[in-house]
């Protein structure tokens, strides 16, 4: 055997020796932080299913549905006021019983949404039926929602399925070539969050906007009654379905499909899912996904649902039957209904008999069964409305990142003042409020194990769990032979591994004769439900969060502390000088912790890391920041607020991509 195949089969052992795991498995599976927030949400969902067994009054349900009302809209970010819609259309197919328009429309000014409107032939007025549609990259001409289209509008009803944000001729990222930047539009929803978070908004609020514009153009065609107004979807179009028919009376008949279960069942299983499918600190406040039925009680609505679809049936039926009881109580137990066909996510063709039944019955007075019907459809260019097949090419068009910039220059004003107006120390408070890490003096310092070392060629690595009430963090201490007094913490957004490399960032400041100190924060490494994705990090566990009302970043800023208290009297009984670095989406986490403990920390070293959310709002295509934003904040303060807050002297911003 040649010596390069024995040096390389040397190295393979050693780097297989060299095991900087620190949990076991038991000890890992109590603290993956998205176990823990799990545990947390089922007790928040057990408090609100006990006051929901209290709603035995009409009274009372009203009480109930105002408060959730307005919860709802305040977390969305509320709404802009209407402005002309300007719509036109710029196209016409004639079929066989109907006819298809092609419409452009504002749902904000020059922010335009994208149609087809299904119009049956005869004298009107129809009733009319809003469809929202689903994460297809096609939208409106995706198959199923034609099919949608036009079952409405054979069955007398007028149909408009519309393009929503990030979908169709509507995304709101384009490549070189004007053509959509992602093939996911989920994710295209998440990169709209980013921002939207930050503002204090969410990006259901476009979705929301832009389907209550729809009715009211709807609404506002003389072939359609406006006082009998239908809306259905599937998937994310169910979604946007149950937030509409919650919030816009004008809904008489809703009939979601493919998403109403209950929260702890979607947490048992797949999770949260993307942006707008999460509303700020709904599970801290008592809103569940049977509440945007509860919220419309007792106007008709049918759950429509598949056996196997994964948004679980069980959750699908448990929410109907809270529903049911509610419409009961009122008087209207059969204005509630559910539908479960065998398949898969989807709408297939009984769950549409069904639905157009449902709009059929409550609309148009006619309770006559409706046979499930294969339909020829389209092409999707036909349907298309816009000559570039994008709105964004569109003259003088805004995006959602436009209109979240918008919003941020005009929060940047209010900001400005309230800094002015405002002490230090009462500007950290409300920071940590908006954060929710508790005052220093309730930190208490963390309990620590060590649980084995490596040695390295000039050092050794101690591997070690911190624990607090709330948190496990495992951690690594480097430790150089002769140690200076001074030691430095290193927070990195790949948990106690990241730059721990031979030859890394850690190993240099070793080779300067300081200790460094770095732990996985919550939902890093062992404590991260899984592999982080590239561009979005650990989403699923940043969301468990956003839905309890506690911003990761907090969570993380309280750990940061935590480990900082550990760094400062490791071995010694009086605090020595604490370096602080910063990584990636950590270095936002390592600029909270010294903000809200400027004594704790000599340095604070941020790499590669936002300088300012406001550009993060910016960004004509964001970066993927998403675990580093706090909902809100930019109504209250910026990144450099917190540089401002620890002393600019002390902060060093380094980039080296």
């Amino acid at each position: 055997m040649s010596l390069a195949v024995l040096a390389i089969l040397a190295a393979c052992t050693a780097a297989q020796a060299e095991d900087l795991n620190c949990l076991t498995e038991q000890s890992r599976a109590d603290a993956i932080a998205y176990g823990q927030l799990q545990q947390e949400s089922y007790a928040a969902l057990d408090r609100r299913r006990k006051r929901y067994e209290q709603l035995t009054t009409p009274e009372q349900v009203t009480a109930y549905q105002q408060q959730l009302r307005e919860f709802f809209i305040r977390q969305l970010g509320g709404f802009p006021e209407r402005s002309p819609l300007n719509a036109r259309t710029v196209g016409v197919i004639e079929a066989e019983g109907y006819r298809i328009e092609k419409v452009i429309y504002e749902s904000q000014p020059h922010h335009h949404v994208t149609a087809n409107f299904y119009l049956p032939d005869g004298d009107g007025p129809f009733p009319g039926v809003v469809v929202a549609s689903g994460h297809s990259r096609t939208a409106k001409t995706a198959d199923y929602n034609q099919r949608f289209g036009i079952m409405m509008a054979l069955h007398g009803m007028a149909a408009l399925c519309f393009d929503p944000i990030g979908q169709g001729e509507r995304s709101q990222f384009l490549d070189a070539d004007g053509q959509p930047q992602f093939s996911s539009t989920t994710r295209e929803h998440f990169l709209v969050g980013v921002g939207s978070i930050l503002v204090g908004r969410n990006t259901a609020r476009y979705r929301v906007w832009d389907a209550i514009r729809s009715i009211d153009y709807l609404a506002g065609r003389p072939e359609v009654d406006a006082e009998k107004i239908g809306l259905t979807g599937c998937s994310g179009g169910g979604t946007l379905t149950s937030y509409v028919m919650a919030l816009d009376d004008r809904v008489a008949c809703a009939a979601p499909a493919c998403y109403l279960t209950t929260f702890r069942k979607l947490i048992e299983t797949i999770g949260p899912q993307d942006a707008e499918q999460n509303i700020y600190a709904q599970l801290a406040f008592g809103m569940d996904h049977p509440d945007y039925v509860l919220m419309r009680a007792p106007r008709p609505t049918l759950i429509s649902s598949t056996t196997g679809d994964y948004f679980d049936i069980e959750g699908a039926w448990d929410s109907f039957r809270q529903a049911k009881r509610i419409y009961a109580r009122l008087g209207r137990p059969e204005q509630v209904g559910l539908v479960e066909v065998e398949g898969g996510h989807g709408v297939h063709p009984q769950n549409l008999a069904t639905i157009v039944h449902w709009m059929q019955r409550w609309l148009t007075g006619r309770d006559e069964p409706v046979a499930p019907t294969e339909l020829s459809v389209r092409r999707s260019e036909e349907l298309l409305c816009t000559e570039s097949g994008q709105v964004l090419t569109l003259p003088g068009e805004r995006s959602v990142i436009d209109l979240n910039a918008e919003h941020e220059l005009e929060l940047a004003e209010a900001r400005q003042l309230l800094w002015t107006e405002s002490t230090p120390e009462q500007m950290a408070d409300r920071i940590r409020k908006i954060v929710g890490v508790p005052g220093n003096d309730q930190l208490q310092a963390p309990d620590w194990d060590d649980v084995g070392r490596i040695n390295r060629d000039g050092y050794h690595i101690d591997k070690l769990i911190l624990r607090t009430e709330t948190s496990v963090l495992p951690g690594l201490t480097f430790h150089p032979p002769d140690p200076q007094e001074d030691a430095y913490l290193y927070l990195h957004e790949d948990g106690k591994l990241g730059d721990s490399e031979v030859g890394g960032e850690i190993e240099k400041l070793v080779a300067k004769g300081y200790v460094v100190v770095s732990v996985d924060l919550r939902g890093q490494g062992e404590t991260g439900s899984g592999k982080p994705d590239e561009l979005l990090g650990d989403w699923k566990t940043y969301f468990l969060a956003y839905l309890l009302g506690k911003p990761l970043i907090g969570l993380q800023t309280a750990d940061a502390l935590a480990a900082a208290h550990f760094v400062a009297f490791y071995q010694t009984p009086t605090p020595r000088n604490v370096h602080l670095v910063g990584v990636g989406q950590a270095g936002v986490t390592a600029l909270h912790a010294a903000a809200l403990n400027r004594e704790r920390f000599a340095t604070v070293t941020i790499r590669n890391a936002p300088q300012e959310w406001a550009t993060v709002v910016r960004e004509p295509l964001p970066s993927g920041r998403l675990t580093g934003t706090v909902h809100g904040a930019l109504e209250v303060y910026d990144l450099p607020d917190l540089v401002r807050l620890i002393g600019a002297n002390k902060v060093e911003f380094v980039h080296t991509d």
